[in-house]
């Protein structure tokens, strides 16, 4: 299912679907979820949600496992600062603002450089943590009798906890501010549009023009949920309401959304 997120849109507060067009997008947009779920455990206190934040990274190495994940956000980078300096020479251009955008691709790009090794290779090459990995893809695998010095730190002090998993994690920390940046800048390139959907279903025709991600905003009052599926011909979006045992069923009535297509 794609990123569910809640934003402030206008005057009412709307569920925003995200949707993306390639693989690329997708595993951008798994990691920014990871990240997410790790920031706010990771800032917890108790040892179950430590233990939720470190299960996270082991998750974070799965998705970013392509060796050439961080080539392509340092090509994408690059990209985006020599469209983006092109318009440097534009009148109705925010050249302040322009510059800003700039410094963020070059610091994301030195950092992403400066970064050396795999991805996660630190955490690779600590025994400890590795057996950890083991034991937790093992339903209740991770239990004291089965981990007794993971057990152990789980028992320090919060703030040592804290401390461990940010500098297991910190080697990781260019990576997902390429993403963060990258996304960032891909949502920005969209500008929402009032569509309806008659009878619980919307098509568009995409005459072959390329986007990148899909965002679908719909007041969560309607009760009504999206099923987007798309390709670089057409979009098709079909919703659907849940009954009390939460099966989804097709909803007839006409939808009022926001369609946001994406692309850099």
């Amino acid at each position: 299912m794609p990123v569910l997120v809640a934003e402030l849109f206008r005057d009412a507060i709307l569920i925003v679907y995200e949707y993306p067009f390639n693989e690329r997008i997708r595993t951008l947009l798994r990691l920014e979820d990871l990240y997410e779920k790790f920031a706010f455990f990771l800032q917890q206190e108790h040892p179950l949600q430590h233990h939720v934040a470190l299960s996270t990274i082991f998750e974070m190495l799965e998705v970013a496992g392509r060796a050439d994940l961080k080539s392509d956000l340092l090509q994408e980078l690059e990209r985006q600062k020599q469209t983006l300096m092109g318009f440097r020479s534009n009148p109705n251009v925010q050249l302040e603002r322009l510059d800003a955008v700039l410094a963020e691709l070059d610091q994301a790009s030195s950092a992403l450089i400066a970064a050396q090794g795999k991805t996660g290779q630190n955490v690779r090459d600590n025994e400890w943590l590795m057996s950890i990995r083991g034991r937790t893809i093992i339903p209740g695998g991770a239990c004291e009798f089965d981990l007794p010095s993971y057990y152990a730190w789980q028992q320090g002090p919060p703030q040592k906890r804290f401390n461990d998993i940010a500098a297991w994690f910190a080697p990781m920390a260019p990576l997902f501010g390429a993403i963060n940046l990258i996304l960032r800048l891909l949502r920005e390139s969209g500008r929402a549009a009032p569509m309806v959907a008659h009878a619980g279903s919307y098509q568009q025709m995409l005459q072959g023009k390329v986007y990148q991600m899909l965002r679908l905003a719909i007041d969560p009052s309607l009760g009504a949920i999206p099923e987007i599926s798309a390709n670089k011909y057409m979009l098709w979006v079909r919703f659907t309401s849940q009954d009390g045992d939460m099966k989804p069923k097709p909803s007839e009535a006409d939808v009022p959304f926001e369609l946001t297509l994406c692309s850099f």
